[in-house]
């Protein structure tokens, strides 16, 4: 199965990319490979920080600023949502209608792109942002992560076949993961017909019958999978079994703290109100690497105290 989901396995070059010397820009252009490394590297305590919607704190969500301002935090992945317009060029946009985020109204499937660049984005208090900035397409968040930062397109594997397409034009491939609760065996039948593919994780939520089942028939491939994002809205024996089991097949863990129904409890607001450790320090000891988060500064800071990173 590594061999469907990953790119190379090319472990040594890739962690070495991270060491090595020369200017500031040098080391920008090889910061994508080092992440796809540790990635891949199921031995690495190091924990990945992956941003939500970029720095939409500060600027715009899904927007190339706060793509920009991420990438410069070192954050190690960037979440990004696409859609697709009606004559098909992929946008980043988390929403079905453009109301939340931009000064329009309407569906993005029922409108061109030409259309979508009438209207500006807004920052995350529903006004206007000061920067006029439009709706960025999938092509331009590319172009601007390339060898920087790997990227999570979230939806993504419902425009598999456009996103490839691009992600191949472009030379990004290895470095986007996508993600969901698809059966095994459709992601195998769907990556089977290319010689490259996205990275893949699937998504669990051991408390759910049907979950639990995906879960079981991932994990019993012969070969392990890239990552799971492990869901809970309590931690329960049951949580903890398939966390163990997740780690001990030598794949990632990643837990998403956004809210706290998926990480029970343990969110990004609540390690900000009370305390890091009490709430990051409990989910890096249940084995977690990689960690979705709204603050991702903040998370950081927590990881290099700990030493967890770079």
């Amino acid at each position: 199965m590594r061999k469907i989901f990953h790119s190379s396995l090319i472990f040594a070059s890739l962690v070495a990319a991270m060491f090595c010397g020369g200017c500031d820009a040098a080391k920008s252009d090889k910061r994508a490979e080092a992440i796809v490394a540790e990635i891949h590297n199921p031995q690495s305590k190091n924990v990945l920080v992956i941003s939500h919607r970029g720095d939409w704190r500060n600027y715009p969500e899904n927007s190339i600023p706060a793509i920009e301002s991420v990438i410069r935090m070192g954050v190690d992945m960037v979440e990004i949502d696409v859609a697709l317009t009606s004559d098909s060029v992929l946008v980043l946009m988390h929403d079905r209608t453009i109301e939340r985020c931009t000064t329009g109204k309407g569906k993005v499937a029922e409108m061109t792109y030409e259309e979508l660049q009438k209207h500006f984005l807004k920052t995350a208090h529903g006004v206007r942002s000061s920067l006029d900035l439009k709706v960025p397409t999938l092509r331009e968040a590319l172009e601007v992560c390339k060898d920087r930062i790997t990227v999570n397109i979230d939806k993504g594997y419902d425009y598999y076949d456009l996103v490839l397409a691009l992600t191949e034009e472009l030379g990004v491939t290895g470095q986007v993961l996508i993600k969901g609760g698809k059966p095994l065996g459709d992601i195998k039948q769907k990556m089977s017909a290319y010689e490259n593919n996205l990275l893949y994780m699937p998504i669990v939520s051991p408390a759910s019958a049907n979950s639990a089942k995906l879960f079981d028939e991932y994990i019993a491939d012969a070969e392990p999978q890239l990552a799971y994002e492990v869901c809970w809205g309590e931690m329960t024996p049951t949580v903890e079994e398939c966390m163990r089991r997740v780690v001990a097949d030598g794949s990632k863990l990643w837990v998403n703290t956004l809210w706290n129904s998926l990480c029970g409890g343990l969110s990004d607001d609540v390690a900000f109100e009370t305390s890091a450790e009490e709430v990051y320090g409990k989910i890096v000891d249940m084995g977690a690497t990689m960690i979705q988060t709204d603050r991702p500064e903040f998370l950081i800071e927590y990881l290099r105290k700990r030493g967890l990173h770079n």
